[in-house]
């Protein structure tokens, strides 16, 4: 999945951006402006937004992405530990808040949630059949043995099974799996790691729709 980081603050975002990157695809940029345009040609899974930016606010942008009726979900990043603080954001259209200075493993299972509740997957568990996957730790298990991915394997997997039963198409697999900073992607690079994703967890558990793109289905 593909996160967008707003913070302006140097040494937070890189070691937030690199920190997230252990779970997700991430793009960082530092201001509501580059934002507003960034959302405006990539598609993401989640915005975790800093209230406290240069220019327009945290707060301005999470009000205009409500006004356009963007539900994309976003969790905000705040130094102000008030409670009124808090609650103008939620009802900003905020999903959910972190207070700084916060812990990099409570950012990840927030991200993750607020991930599998968008997209109606309440529990923090998939099963498909004799597999397990826990989305926010990437745990994986097949009839009891655990299974290792590489972390492109598991951002493919990961991309699948949050679309449980609907076909995925290699461009949407590549947008959110690869974010700004991955170097130049080969051709036949989705196709390499579904390939080694079906020698490890069986050839018919990822389907082919020709001219479509991939499904798992539920």
């Amino acid at each position: 999945m593909r996160l967008l980081l707003v913070e302006d603050d140097e040494n937070l975002g890189k070691a937030t951006s690199e920190g997230l990157r252990e779970s997700f695809a991430v793009d960082w940029v530092t201001s509501a402006e580059e934002a507003e345009d960034t959302l405006t040609t990539t598609a993401y899974g989640l915005v975790v937004l800093d209230i406290n930016l240069p220019g327009a606010s945290g707060l301005e942008l999470l009000s205009d992405l409500r006004t356009e009726k963007n539900q994309i979900p976003v969790l905000l990043l705040t130094a102000r530990d008030a409670v009124r603080h808090r609650v103008e954001g939620l009802n900003a259209g905020a999903d959910d808040y972190l207070v700084k200075p916060f812990d990099l493993d409570e950012l990840i299972a927030r991200c993750s949630a607020l991930i599998r509740r968008s997209g109606g997957q309440a529990s923090p568990v998939i099963t498909i059949g004799d597999i397990t996957y826990e989305a926010a730790s990437g745990h994986l298990e097949q009839a009891g043995k655990a299974i290792m991915l590489s972390a492109r394997e598991r951002a493919i997997f990961d991309s699948l099974v949050r679309n449980l039963g609907r076909p995925v198409s290699k461009e949407k697999i590549t947008e959110s799996v690869y974010d700004w900073s991955n170097e130049e992607i080969e051709s036949n690079t989705i196709e390499v790691h579904v390939a080694a994703l079906r020698r490890k967890l069986g050839k018919e558990l990822i389907k082919t729709i020709r001219g479509v793109g991939y499904i798992i289905e539920s």
